[in-house]
């Protein structure tokens, strides 16, 4: 049950992602454009309808209004378009992570709330 899970994950995470590039894309319609950005903004914002922290609640919403965006998108958009934005997503996200640019990344991030914070004190 665990690896259907991560596979489900896995397969949302793609699907955002292809949406997104499909949003971008001349041959998609301008109505699926408009949901795709909408749909893929909501799924990467922070903000949400119900804040994470509520028990239960806080994931529900992520787990009901993305699947359901993505699946009217996913209509909307004609099905070699969205073929080929899959594969492409699928290809960005099998490239692999590089753990040492990451750590780069959150060090610059800590050095400048030290300095932002020092100049504030």
């Amino acid at each position: 049950m665990l690896s259907n899970a991560k596979q489900w994950a896995r397969l949302i995470k793609r699907d955002v992602l292809a949406v997104w590039l499909a949003a971008r894309d001349p041959r998609t319609p301008w109505l699926a454009k408009i949901l795709a950005l909408m749909v893929a903004a909501y799924a990467l914002s922070p903000i949400d309808l119900i804040p994470d922290f509520i028990p239960v609640f806080g994931y529900l919403d992520d787990l009901i209004i993305v699947p359901l965006g993505i699946l009217a998108v996913v209509r909307l958009i004609p099905d070699e378009v969205m073929t080929e934005h899959r594969e492409m997503a699928s290809r960005i996200t099998e490239r692999p992570v590089s753990r040492f640019t990451a750590v780069i990344v959150i060090v610059i991030w800590i050095v400048c709330g030290v300095l932002v914070g020092r100049a504030l004190a």
